[in-house]
């Protein structure tokens, strides 16, 4: 059984703190950008029309599908990048 590593306290606080705030900064694009695009600036109504329900219900599926995506391509990226450094590090066995 591999042994993971373990944060000391104030590191895994930052780690924490950081997710937290990514979290909310793509949860406050989200909410404004699918705002913008399926509300209309003057209200008709109080409660959502079935044009606009359809609408949110799209653009949040679209927006989290894009944003795991991205998600994926960068820790691929990063794993690559980790894997070329590793390779570049190692001494050359002669």
């Amino acid at each position: 059984m591999a042994a993971v590593p373990q944060l000391d306290p104030a590191k895994l606080q930052l780690v924490q703190e950081l997710e937290i705030e990514m979290m909310s900064d793509m949860y406050n694009r989200l909410v404004s950008a699918c705002h913008r695009k399926c509300i209309p600036l003057k209200y008709h109504e109080a409660e959502l029309g079935k044009g606009e329900s359809v609408c949110l219900d799209r653009c949040v599926a679209k927006y989290l599908d894009v944003h795991e995506r991205i998600g994926k391509k960068l820790s691929n990226m990063s794993q690559g990048e980790a894997e070329d450094l590793t390779k570049v590090n190692l001494p050359d066995k002669k």
